[in-house]
């Protein structure tokens, strides 16, 4: 990890959180939970550990686990799934520049539009892109409508 990510990073941790309590503040918060199924594209366990603790130190996300090469992170802002996993895809760049021309079919991987991708995030048969959303913030995990693109 360099000096340029953890500076950045730690823009990314002030903005977020600024981000969150702004929108809490508000009467009607702007939350739409989402789980999504990341493809990474580094491999080293560094780098993986890197990887999953800049999501889970960046407000508003947290890493769930790593399996089969995917990475499933809860992000609270999932409006647009596409958007989280193009940040992903970001983040993940700037941790290790190497990876900037692979592409496992995340919107925001490999080289050209930030959210470029061959599939639709939640609906491809791949997997890739949310796994399941809930609907209500103030209801207790446990009490919620599960919801599951298909």
């Amino acid at each position: 990890m360099s000096i340029k990510y953890f500076f950045w990073l730690i823009g990314q941790v002030i903005v977020g959180g600024v981000t969150i309590a702004v929108d809490m503040l508000r009467p009607s918060p702007n939350v739409k939970p989402v789980v999504v199924h990341y493809p990474l594209r580094i491999t080293s366990e560094r780098d993986l550990a890197a990887f999953s603790t800049s999501v889970t130190m960046t407000p508003g996300t947290l890493s769930l686990g790593f399996h089969d090469g995917f990475l499933d992170v809860h992000a609270v802002y999932g409006q647009d799934p596409d958007e989280v996993l193009a940040g992903l895809a970001e983040m993940e760049e700037r941790l290790n520049p190497a990876v900037k021309d692979l592409d496992r079919g995340a919107p925001g991987q490999g080289p050209g539009n930030p959210l470029r991708s061959t599939l639709i995030a939640g609906r491809s048969d791949d997997n890739y892109g949310p796994t399941e959303t809930f609907d209500g913030p103030s209801k207790a995990f446990g009490e919620r409508e599960r919801k599951t693109d298909v």
